[in-house]
């Protein structure tokens, strides 16, 4: 375990979320409601209730509306926008757009697509995970089937020793849930353009420098309409 204070987040939410249609047909993804709150607002409380100060949260579509929400908000973390509204840069180059605000330390990177019930708090449990002497990326992955709106194969296979490899048969048993502790000297040496984090993960697995960490909840991928709806019934079911 780490004594690395963790208190800076990525958010991605420049994402137009044309699988969200018509719900995005004049909003982002960020802000599509879910049991009465924005997706956005879902992720930033989470980092709030985990002690994040600083929120850097990317904008391209919608990216007026996005940022008038996000200056409504009555509780931190601290915002800081990183503009995407040139070019949307996916979730590799928008990593390395923000890497001024990021800074040196690790940081969270998150999805707003990503909800969850948790048994016990995942993002600090995440963090009470992270490793630096050890770790260059901890992924925070959801076992396949205990999931919602996810209908794929899987994405990562666990070694024992928490190290995690790309899916090596036609299953995975883990999904990446789309939160990650990431040192941001990692994306430097990428170009300004459009790429997937992908690349990125390609060489931290290679190097078997990425760790993978099981969420203690209920995972929901937030990702099109018929998900909207069931998240919704779930969390309103749980209260």
């Amino acid at each position: 375990m780490s004594g690395i204070n963790i208190t800076t987040a990525m958010v991605m939410a420049a994402g137009h979320g044309t699988r969200m249609r018509p719900l995005t047909d004049d909003i982002c993804k960020a802000l599509v409601v879910v049991e009465g709150k924005t997706l956005i607002d879902h992720m930033l409380d989470r980092l709030y209730i985990a002690g994040i100060q600083r929120a850097i949260v990317n904008v391209h579509a919608f990216a007026d509306k996005l940022e008038a929400h996000l200056k409504t908000r009555t509780t931190g973390p601290e915002i800081l926008i990183s503009d995407e509204r040139d070019m949307l840069l996916e979730t590799g180059g928008g990593v390395v757009k923000a890497l001024p605000l990021l800074g040196t330390h690790p940081v969270l990177i998150c999805n707003i697509d990503a909800v969850w019930i948790e048994f016990e708090p995942v993002i600090s449990g995440l963090i009470q995970a992270w490793d630096s002497t050890k770790m260059d990326e901890l992924l925070l992955l959801a076992p396949r089937g205990d999931t919602l709106g996810y209908a794929g194969v899987g994405d990562f296979d666990f070694a024992k020793n928490g190290v995690i490899s790309r899916r090596g048969g036609a299953y995975a048993d883990y999904v990446y849930a789309g939160v990650e502790i990431f040192k941001p000297e990692l994306a430097k040496g990428f170009p300004l353009e459009k790429f997937s984090r992908n690349k990125i993960w390609d060489v931290g697995l290679e190097k078997g420098r990425i760790f993978g960490h099981a969420l203690q909840g209920f995972w929901m991928h937030v990702g099109d309409p018929d998900a909207v709806k069931q998240s919704h019934a779930v969390l309103k079911e749980v209260g």
